[in-house]
């Protein structure tokens, strides 16, 4: 649901559930409401008083971004009012269309967030992988761990903060940014989850809400044994990707390396990756999970911050998911800062370098706005649980 949309309906609400207070009023002779000829009595009363609570409260529900069951709220809200219409047809008819309405966004809510949704699939999906990956006690980052890297690579990873501290066995991230599918498209602004886990069998799973002409647009990627899925979904309703097989599950290697280098620099020292130092200021890593070897180029600056991975292993999907064009892929990053001593990026891009006319191109412009290491729980996975308005992803 777009931000302008849900205030929208915020509104709407207040002003239908304050109008179900005259009912009330009158019911309970509280007040003379001359604009209700119907006898009201004090049974009547007490429907319309019930219809506005649940209307101002999923009002308040809705403002406040409650997660999953505000469509429910709204929809038993609509539900009585319409019966306390019924009650006084003449006078409140035309409330129907507002009920008709509501009942419209809750079943939208229902398929945004209810549980046949995308959201929770990617709660069940992550709870799954948290439950696999549950850290364990075990020797901290240190020097010795750094010894068989190449020195762009391990002055990386001592820039990260790592050392001394446990090693990352998951992680999870919740960005922002703006998105598009071609350099003429427009941009598609989105919010995003994210979760990875390592060891012996690495998951992601990815959760982008996006909004495409004021319409929402949810994606939900899955990685698991080395098989991915993209899902792309218009209004949570209309399946408009759905993409499997041998390109996908490779491109989404290459992303978990990607995420593994970007996000997760404590996890190298244990990551099943070979490493050539290529010169100073570059490293080039072949990351190997199952049957897929994928490789890339990671480039640092001189005060030793990743600053650009890339990678020829990847392949651009078609706007239907259905075919893939082999391409390079690059994630130019420019920010980092301090979180309970680690330094993280925080600002970054990702980019097709695509033949002419196109060239090359960003296609994803993304901000970190939290993440949390070494997940105990679900709970510990969900580091936002508000989806704000929200495809492809990165």
């Amino acid at each position: 649901m777009s931000h302008v949309v849900k205030w929208v309906l915020v509104v709407l609400l207040v002003g239908h559930g304050l109008i179900h207070l005259l009912g009330a009023a009158k019911g309970f002779g509280w007040a003379a409401v001359s604009q209700l000829k119907q006898p009201i009595g004090p049974g009547g009363g007490a429907l319309w008083l019930l219809a506005a609570m649940l209307i101002l409260a999923s009002a308040a529900l809705l403002a406040a971004g409650a997660s999953t069951w505000w469509w429910a709220v709204v929809a038993l809200g609509a539900v009585v009012s319409q019966i306390a219409i019924v009650t006084s047809w003449s006078d409140a008819k035309y409330g129907t269309v507002v009920n008709l309405i509501l009942l419209v966004a809750a079943a939208y809510g229902f398929a945004a967030l209810g549980p046949t949704s995308f959201h929770a699939q990617f709660r069940d999906l992550t709870a799954e992988a948290v439950a696999d990956a549950r850290p364990k006690p075990g020797p901290l980052v240190s020097e010795e761990d750094l010894a068989e890297l190449p020195e762009p690579l391990a002055a990386y990873v001592r820039r990260s903060g790592a050392l001394g501290k446990p090693r990352v066995t998951s992680f999870a991230a919740q960005f922002h940014g703006r998105i598009r599918s071609g350099p003429d498209q427009a941009w598609m602004p989105f919010t995003g989850r994210q979760v990875n886990t390592y060891g012996p069998r690495p998951r992601r799973v990815f959760l982008m809400d996006a909004t495409r002409s004021g319409l929402p647009v949810a994606v939900l990627h899955s990685f698991k044994d080395g098989t991915a899925t993209m899902r792309v979904k218009a209004l949570s309703l209309f399946s408009v990707v759905d993409a499997s097989g041998a390109e996908m599950n490779r491109g989404e290697t290459v992303t978990v390396f990607n995420d593994l280098v970007v996000l997760a620099p404590a996890a190298i020292v244990d990551a099943p990756v070979r490493w050539t130092a290529v010169d100073a200021q570059h490293v080039r890593g072949v990351f190997t999970d199952g049957d897929q070897t994928v490789s890339a180029e990671l480039t640092f600056n001189a005060e030793h911050d990743l600053v650009d991975f890339t990678s020829d292993d990847r392949s651009r999907a078609s706007t239907d998911g259905k075919s893939f064009d082999p391409l390079r892929w690059s994630t130019p990053l420019s920010g980092h800062r301090d979180l309970d001593g680690r330094r993280i990026m925080t600002t970054g891009e990702v980019r097709w370098h695509a033949p002419l006319p196109e060239g090359l191109f960003t296609y994803l412009e993304f901000h970190i706005d939290d993440i949390a290491y070494n997940l105990d729980d679900v709970d510990g996975a969900h580091v936002s649980s508000s989806p704000a308005p929200a495809g492809v992803s990165r």
